[in-house]
């Protein structure tokens, strides 16, 4: 059994995995909110039982909704306590979200083994209201261990959706109807987009389209259909297409979600990340984006400082030294990290159930 969501970054390493359990001949089912975008990811996938729950927001702000969703969340617990009792599952894998947190009670009401993993340097708040009822937590970053509990961290390393393996530029390039005169630049603001690095590309799009051809993942909703630039595709959400869309491009301009970012440096592409500021968060992507620059992989460009010129000043200096960000890339070693998670939770399961 699967569990995460709340955003895609909370669902795509589950994308990942369940088909291998899947080929192995594993029944795979899948708790998530009722409406929410894991509903949407995980029907795409054929032979999974997806079941929705009543869920609660964590929010680190004032909401009168914060009033409500206590006991949203308590019925959620109730609902995967039942579902799992009756699913009987051999092992649950939390990707985390505040939809996460009643199905891991769930199944440890249930005494079913529970593997959570963390993208991010630190836990987020899901996480760290799940560790005390798991088995072990899983880590992207191998600082993370020293923010969990004794025993628990389970290093692994940071997990990539096989098919972003086999992107194809050239069916980007018809995609897009882009041609080889111009470099290409990919603008990611996070499966629900962002509005801040969405007006910053517009603000000047001209002067930023005489030196790139760009693609612009602008999120759900904000698509300006009066820009029609011969050199500016934008799209609210890819999902079959993005491996080849990542193949094409020549650098990243992008949020600095965990799970992203180390996809971009598995496929060695150049980014520029612009991370949601203490205010928008609780400041992991900060901590991601620092990483990243530090090692030589990204350039960094924070929030307060974004106008269409900062943008248009740092993209031209990572393209102009695009060779030397993928050459520190190709230092990093490559480990099937994938099979190494599979193999894990598997061997978590309850072993008088396994196939």
């Amino acid at each position: 059994m699967f569990t995460g969501g709340g955003s895609a970054g909370h669902v795509t390493v589950n994308l990942a995995l369940i088909p291998l359990f899947l080929e192995e001949g594993w029944s795979v089912d899948y708790i998530g909110s009722v409406s929410g975008i894991e509903r949407q990811l995980i029907s795409s996938v054929e032979d999974v039982n997806y079941f929705g729950i009543s869920t609660g927001k964590l929010r680190r702000y004032l909401d009168w909704q914060n009033i409500k969703d206590p006991f949203r969340v308590i019925k959620g617990i109730c609902q995967a306590f039942r579902l799992i009792q009756k699913q009987k599952p051999d092992i649950l894998f939390s990707k985390g979200g505040f939809v996460s947190v009643p199905v891991v009670l769930g199944a440890w009401l249930n005494r079913v083994p529970v593997l959570i993993h963390e993208s991010d340097l630190t836990p987020g708040l899901a996480n760290k209201l799940s560790i005390p009822f798991t088995t072990g937590v899983c880590t992207t970053f191998p600082e993370t261990g020293k923010h969990l509990p004794s025993g628990k961290a389970r290093y692994i390393g940071a997990i990539i959706r096989e098919q972003l393996k086999e992107g194809n530029a050239q069916k980007g390039r018809e995609f897009c109807r882009f041609t080889s005169a111009k470099p290409v630049l990919l603008i990611m603001g996070g499966s629900l987009g962002s509005q801040a690095i969405n007006n910053a590309v517009r603000a000047d799009l001209r002067s930023l389209a005489r030196r790139f051809q760009i693609i612009h993942l602008c999120g759900k909703g904000q698509i300006d259909p009066s820009l029609n630039l011969a050199d500016y595709r934008q799209y609210e959400y890819v999902n079959e297409e993005l491996p080849d869309l990542l193949a094409l491009s020549d650098i990243i301009v992008s949020r600095a979600g965990s799970n992203s970012i180390f996809e971009f440096l598995h496929l060695r592409k150049p980014m520029l990340l612009i991370p949601l500021t203490r205010a928008q968060s609780r400041g992991d992507q900060l901590l991601n984006a620092q990483s990243f620059e530090t090692a030589g992989f990204a350039k960094v460009l924070n929030e307060e400082h974004l106008t269409p010129d900062t943008l248009a000043e740092h993209t031209a200096d990572l393209l102009k030294n695009k060779t030397s960000y993928i050459a520190r890339m190709q230092k990093t070693p490559a480990t099937d990290t994938l099979k190494i998670l599979f193999n894990l939770i598997k061997n978590t399961a309850k072993p008088t159930k396994q196939v």
